[in-house]
């Protein structure tokens, strides 16, 4: 049953997906400035540790600003009683809701029974749910997950998350052993959705979300419409691209281009290739015709958020996380433009601060006498 911001929210529904040590306090209030999503979750936070001497440390990926709302809090765990007081303090800190992380394919996550482990423990799963909305008060729960662990469980997973009566279900389109090793199977999206309405055709009845191999909002609305499902949660499309969800209710916003070629699209009968590295995803090709973008950003801007992104990760976690995992992002943003590869080099090799980055950068844009031609979202 819907409840809460989600039944405010407008239709379809796009979200940003959690991603650990990415879609930190520092990018997503980047993302709520340049391009926000209807709803943002927070990097997921286990319950376990939450209720441990160790509760300040972990506090720090709870961190989030009054621009991000609905903003979700994701928690993992197995200990129904922990559950109950994470549901609790959560509360406490002003979320707007609360989802429960059935599947992420982490060892270290399933060896407590948690994340992905859980579609083995349906009974242990609902329990922790139940528990979850008792600490939760007026908040509304959410999940997410996937098809199933070993195989392709569908048939008999979601209908025992449907009877938790949760808010809204987001569907990773593989199982936990596929990982992203291949293309996520948007026809059990499709599926989901049928066996959700057989379950509960009401007005009110529980959102399917889709997940896997999104690549931009033009891919996510064909998706939807392919699917008939409530929304599409984007993750790896969000790399160097706070601007993603700009627009996105728009009819106009459409699929950014490169160099004549859109991103991720491949020509007509053409296919991109799969993943090299095992547990990454693809980009799958998109062939079609797509419109013009509405939008575009030049080089000089682009550098110029990825400074200021820089800096708030600085400001807000320069002291708690490592300054390497704000370096991942610049693979993203710079990226695609005359001297991106060796920029990128000399961020990654030369660089660890703000300030270093902001100087390398702002040299790289008097020296290429940017703004140069508009480079489209990528």
């Amino acid at each position: 049953m819907i409840s809460g911001f989600w039944k405010n929210l407008p239709k379809p529904i796009f979200g940003l997906a959690p991603m650990a040590n990415v879609t930190d306090a520092a990018f997503r209030r980047i993302i709520a400035k340049y391009g926000k999503p209807d709803v943002m979750w927070t990097e997921f936070v286990s319950c376990d540790g939450l209720q441990s001497p160790g509760q300040k440390e972990l506090l720090v990926d709870f961190m989030y600003s009054e621009p991000e709302r609905p903003i979700v809090a994701q928690i993992f765990g197995s200990k129904p009683d922990n559950f109950y007081k994470t549901a609790l303090l959560i509360q406490e800190l002003g979320f707007d809701g609360i989802d429960i992380n059935m599947g992420c394919p982490d060892r270290n996550v399933e060896k407590q029974c948690a994340g992905a482990a859980m579609m083995k423990n349906p009974k242990l799963a609902q329990e922790c749910v139940a528990a979850t909305k008792r600490g939760a008060g007026k908040l509304p729960i959410s999940i997410k997950t996937r098809l199933g662990f070993n195989k392709n469980e569908l048939d008999t997973w979601l209908p025992t998350l449907l009877e938790t009566d949760v808010s809204a279900i987001t569907i990773h389109a593989r199982t936990r052993k596929e990982m992203s090793q291949v293309p996520a199977r948007w026809e059990e999206i499709a599926r989901a959705v049928a066996i959700r309405d057989k379950f509960d055709n009401s007005s009110n009845k529980t959102l399917i979300i889709g997940n896997g191999d999104v690549i931009d909002i033009a891919d996510a609305k064909q998706k939807i419409v392919a699917t008939g499902c409530d929304g599409v949660m984007i993750g790896r499309g969000i790399f160097g691209n706070p601007w993603l969800f700009r627009n996105c209710h728009s009819e106009a916003q459409t699929i950014p281009r490169l160099g004549g070629v859109g991103v991720g699209e491949t020509l007509r009968g053409q296919h991109s290739p799969a993943s090299p590295t095992p547990g990454r995803e693809a980009f799958p090709a998109q062939a079609g015709n797509w419109p013009s973008p509405a939008t575009e950003v030049d080089i000089a801007e682009k550098l110029r958020v990825m400074v200021e992104h820089t800096k708030l990760f600085e400001k807000l976690l320069g002291d708690k996380k490592n300054f390497h995992i704000m370096k991942k992002h610049y693979k993203a943003y710079v990226n695609g433009f005359a001297g991106a590869k060796e920029l990128r080099i000399k961020l990654m090799t030369e660089a660890e601060d703000a300030s270093a980055v902001e100087k390398i950068v702002e040299k790289f844009i008097q020296i290429t006498n940017s703004p140069a031609a508009p480079l489209p979202l990528a």
